[in-house]
C-alpha cells in the first residue's frame, strides 16, 4: 500500500494539512487519526471541521464521543473513541449511518478494531524530535490520488 509522508514542523503546519484534506473530503470518506496523546490529531480534526464549517467552536468529543457538524454537501461525524471499552460500542454511536451519510473523522480508531473500514484514510501522526511525521495511506488508490491533489503533490 502506498504511503504519503510529510513533515509538520509546527501546529499551524498540522492545521493547513486538516484544511486540504476537507477540501478534497466526499461524502463517506472516513479519516482514521493514529497516534499517541498530544501528536495533533485534534487539531487536524478541528481545522478540517473550521475549514467546512466555518470559526465555529470545535471541541473534542472526548467525552461526548461524538459530535457532529453541518458541513455545505454533507454532515461531518467527529469521533474521539478513546473511552469505548469494547469496540462492538460503536454501534451504539451510530457510526453505521455516520460512515455511509456523512464524513467521519475518528480519534483513536485502534479501538474498532476489526470495524475500522478498509478502504478509509489512515492518517498516522508520529514524533521526530520537535516535529511530527504524517503518514497517510489508504487501500483506496482513488481517495489517495485526492489527497495528493488536496497536499499539491504529484498523483
Amino acid at each position: 500500500m502506498e504511503e504519503i509522508k510529510i513533515i509538520s514542523k509546527t501546529e499551524q503546519d498540522t492545521k493547513e494539512i486538516g484544511q486540504k484534506l476537507a477540501k478534497k473530503a466526499k461524502r463517506g470518506d472516513c479519516y482514521a487519526l493514529f497516534g499517541t496523546l498530544g501528536m495533533g490529531k485534534s487539531v487536524m480534526a478541528r481545522s478540517f471541521v473550521q475549514e467546512l464549517c466555518g470559526d465555529e467552536e470545535v471541541p473534542s468529543p472526548t467525552f461526548t464521543l461524538v459530535q457532529l457538524y453541518d458541513a455545505p454537501e454533507y454532515t461531518i461525524y467527529h469521533f474521539d473513541l478513546y473511552r469505548l471499552k469494547s469496540a462492538e460500542e460503536i454501534f451504539e454511536l451510530g457510526m453505521e449511518d455516520a460512515l455511509y451519510d456523512g464524513v467521519c473523522l475518528i480519534e483513536w480508531p485502534e479501538k474498532m478494531a476489526q470495524y475500522l473500514p478498509r478502504n478509509c484514510i489512515k492518517i498516522t501522526i508520529t514524533p521526530n524530535n520537535e516535529e511530527r511525521i504524517i503518514t497517510i495511506s489508504s487501500a483506496d488508490e482513488q481517495k489517495l490520488t485526492r489527497i495528493k491533489e488536496a497536499l499539491g503533490l504529484n498523483a
